[in-house]
């Protein structure tokens, strides 16, 4: 599943993808505002995911303090790191990336997450590393948005592990 997946992201067409990405954008802003948080996780795109850097920015010059993802263990959960857009990243030693100079926030408590796939009832389709699940397990959970394009709704069964989204914003 997670091939095809990764490959429906590689057949879009560019010029497709730069315009969903803007409405993906759009709604995250729009999310946002009718759900304002002083603090939120983002992510980098990786391997074709909607870049929303267009938002980040926008979010950030309204005062909202953003935070990327780091790995701090295999069998982790995610922690997170002050980012500002236009500030520089490096790739970690997967390859994700995270702020040059790491300035260490608590988890924010809304969380915008990156999609492989996903279903109706929320759940979603990542890498297979669960960093996202272990991360959503302890409470108070945070908010979560689940970010994707509307090709890569697949139908699966979630496991006892999973952590549904509480939404999931497509161009869609």
């Amino acid at each position: 599943m997670r091939d095809t997946l990764k490959a429906r992201r590689r057949a879009l067409d560019p010029a497709d993808k730069a315009a969903w990405d803007q409405r993906i954008g759009a709604r995250v802003l729009a999310w946002w505002h009718a759900n304002p948080h002083a603090s939120l996780a983002v992510y980098w795109p990786l391997a074709g995911e909607p870049d929303l850097g267009a938002a980040y920015a926008e979010m950030a010059a309204a005062g909202v303090r953003l935070a990327l993802p780091v790995v701090v263990a295999r069998h982790a959960a995610l922690e997170f790191a002050e980012w500002l857009p236009g500030e520089p990243t490096v790739a970690d030693r997967m390859g994700v990336a995270v702020p040059a100079e790491l300035r260490m926030v608590a988890r924010p408590p809304a969380l915008l997450v990156p999609c492989l796939g996903f279903n109706t009832l929320g759940y979603r389709v990542g890498y297979g590393g669960g960093f996202y699940d272990r991360t959503l397990a302890p409470e108070p959970r945070p908010s979560t948005v689940g970010i994707a394009y509307a090709c890569q709704l697949v139908e699966f069964i979630g496991d006892a592990h999973d952590v549904p989204l509480d939404r999931v914003i497509t161009e869609a």
